[in-house]
């Protein structure tokens, strides 16, 4: 059985690809997709959960039927460059429930967040809390969303799959 440098075997992949698309399974429709018996593929779910590569399941929602939002692409650029100014700006963000994803960037900007907020008035509210809550932000730019077209996880199989060409 051959697996790759994180310890996952084709079998284990099969499986976090099928929880990662369905979601909580049954013991049942598990072993149906993974093609395993239901103890074993079961068993290798409990293990993979325990090890840490399941976070958690989650419904994905349809926001827009729900209630409607202002959704607000946000590049920020915070004036030093410490770790620590990292480190804090990092930690505020996560409090910050309107803000959905915020992901570190080389090159320009330092983050590129995501922001969705009931208004644009609610969404500027967020802005001023940020820039109140002295976290160095030197500039931001902000791009209005206008329709979401594509929010998905990756194809798991596919990037494991992958094999970089030797050099």
């Amino acid at each position: 059985m051959m697996r790759d440098r994180r310890g996952l075997d084709p079998t284990d992949i099969r499986i976090l690809s099928a929880v990662q698309k369905h979601g909580q399974l049954s013991k049942t429709k598990l072993a149906e997709i993974v093609n395993l018996s239901p103890t074993p593929a079961w068993a290798r779910l409990t293990r993979l959960r325990a090890a840490g590569y399941i976070r958690g399941f989650h419904a994905d929602i349809a926001l827009d039927r729900v209630v409607d939002t202002t959704r607000v692409i946000v590049s920020v650029s915070l004036k030093s460059h410490r770790k620590a100014d990292f480190d804090r700006f990092e930690t505020h963000i996560r409090s910050v429930d309107e803000v959905t994803t915020c992901v570190a960037t080389g090159g320009g900007v330092d983050y590129i967040m995501t922001v969705v907020a009931p208004s644009l008035s609610a969404f500027q509210d967020v802005m001023d809390g940020l820039l109140a809550a002295d976290l160095l932000i030197d500039r931001y730019t902000t791009y209005f969303a206008t329709r979401l077209i594509k929010a998905e996880q990756p194809n798991l199989a596919k990037l494991a799959a992958y094999r970089a060409p030797f050099r």
